[in-house]
């Protein structure tokens, strides 16, 4: 056991390991459950040691000690996805964000457009031949790893032991510090009345024998709840879930039409409950593959029948979806949105969908707009709609004009909303004023209204 002997040269502290990072270099730190908290708690530590150090992540969960007050001058983000720990920083001016399709980001590595120094990983514990599991979250560290000199891994015993293209044997590992810490969790809060009509609408659009793709909170678990009438359906996504986990055991979801591999959960990342990690430690019913994999448009095509389910901020009433940013205020990122959206109108059969309720705050703010705030980012384009669905129902854009699409959108929006939709579109002259359904064959505009 040879390998046994080069793990015990490169385990060390915390303290020990961040002592590689140096002022200047460009780090990758892996997110989500995978998060390595206590290598970021370390290196938090020796901020004022540090200078220029720039921080390259998706996702990142938990408190995040290089967006303290105290490290902005140390330490700078650059945030492939934005999240709670540091989407203060980035909206101050104190961190960086880089928009870019998720299924992009290892080949952003691999081309040297964002050369690494360095990465920050969390692993499971080894097995027998020296092999790492990457656990709960592979995405874009498989390409890290590759392509960055110095790899420092956070050893947690905690971690499940995933399957499929996410292994890192100990050869390749500079350093590694050995924890038990429990992974950040994510538990179902359950839907409201709302978030289980717009599930009930999605799932009249999901056919037996469908791969899913499907993204996180409230309505992802309402369309799952919805599909009890549905047999052998498949998943090829970007995340795993609760839901997920919960539509395999009631048999729902079994993978036994599946175009490509077929009889397995494709993903690149777990977020949920203890319990779902514990579920998918040595389950060879999940494979975790690198995302450039799972969410290339041109693999998630291959897959019949593919229904993309994802969320927005906000809709014009011509079909473009803001899903980054609340006007000049980045959220979040691009994620894997267009990826999906694309793969699945690409796909044999296939079902792009964008879901929101069609409120925000209480029902003081409309959802679909007029035109989205002043700038607001656009995710995914008016000519990549096909499906969008509120709890008032669903309006199918693809190939429609812009007439079309504003009067299918208004019927889906909040009634409240209608009346003050309907004059925008008429003034923005998307609908004409005097329509009538002898106007081209136009239905009558009234009915907007109903």
């Amino acid at each position: 056991m040879r390998w046994f002997e080069d793990y015990n040269k490169r385990r060390t502290t915390p303290e020990a390991a961040v002592q590689l990072v140096q002022s200047g270099t460009r780090i990758y730190v892996s997110g989500n459950a995978s998060t390595p908290s206590i290598l970021l708690e370390a290196l938090g530590a020796r901020a004022t040691e540090l200078k220029d150090v720039e921080v390259t992540h998706v996702l990142l969960m938990g408190d995040d000690p290089l967006s303290r007050p105290s490290s902005w001058e140390h330490f700078r983000h650059n945030s492939l996805f934005v999240g709670s720990p540091d989407r203060e920083v980035v909206n101050q001016g104190m961190a960086d964000y880089t928009p870019i399709h998720l299924h992009e980001i290892p080949r952003t590595f691999s081309s040297g457009t964002l050369p690494l120094d360095l990465a920050i990983i969390q692993t499971a514990a080894p097995d027998e031949h020296g092999f790492m599991s990457l656990g709960a979250e592979c995405l874009a560290s498989m390409a890290a790893i590759a392509n960055a000199p110095t790899v420092l891994a956070q050893v947690n015993e905690q971690m499940p032991r995933t399957l499929g293209d996410c292994f890192v044997h100990i050869s390749r590992v500079t350093r590694l510090v050995e924890v038990s810490e429990p992974l950040p969790t994510l538990e179902e809060s359950g839907f409201s009345e709302v978030e289980r009509k717009i599930g009930q609408h999605i799932a009249g659009l999901i056919e037996s024998g469908s791969t899913l793709q499907l993204g996180i909170g409230a309505i992802p678990d309402a369309v799952l709840s919805s599909l009890q009438n549905k047999r052998d359906l498949g998943i090829h996504t970007e995340m795993v879930s609760d839901g997920i986990m919960d539509a395999v055991e009631a048999g729902i979801i079994n993978g036994s039409r599946k175009s490509i591999h077929r009889g397995k959960v494709i993903c690149t990342f777990a977020l949920g409950s203890r319990r779902l990690y514990d579920f998918l430690d040595n389950n060879p019913l999940f494979e975790f593959h690198p995302v450039d994999y799972t969410n290339d448009p041109f693999v998630v095509a291959q897959n019949d029948q593919m229904v993309a389910i994802n969320s927005a901020i906000e809709v014009d009433l011509t079909g473009q979806i803001c899903s980054d940013s609340i006007g000049t205020q980045i959220y979040s990122g691009f994620g894997g949105q267009l990826d999906f959206i694309r793969g699945a109108a690409h796909s044999k059969g296939g079902k792009p969908i964008i879901a929101m309720p069609s409120t925000a705050k209480d029902e003081t703010i409309s959802r679909i707009v007029s035109t989205v705030r002043v700038g607001a980012g656009i995710v995914t384009t008016r000519a990549d709609v096909h499906y969008v669905v509120t709890e008032f129902g669903v309006a199918e854009l693809h190939g429609r004009n812009l007439r079309e699409r504003a009067e299918a959108l208004i019927r889906i929006a909040h009634p409240d909303f209608r009346e003050e939709l309907l004059r925008a579109a008429r003034e923005r002259h998307l609908i004409p004023k005097n329509l009538s359904s002898a106007n081209g064959g136009v239905r009558d505009s009234s009915r907007l209204r109903d």
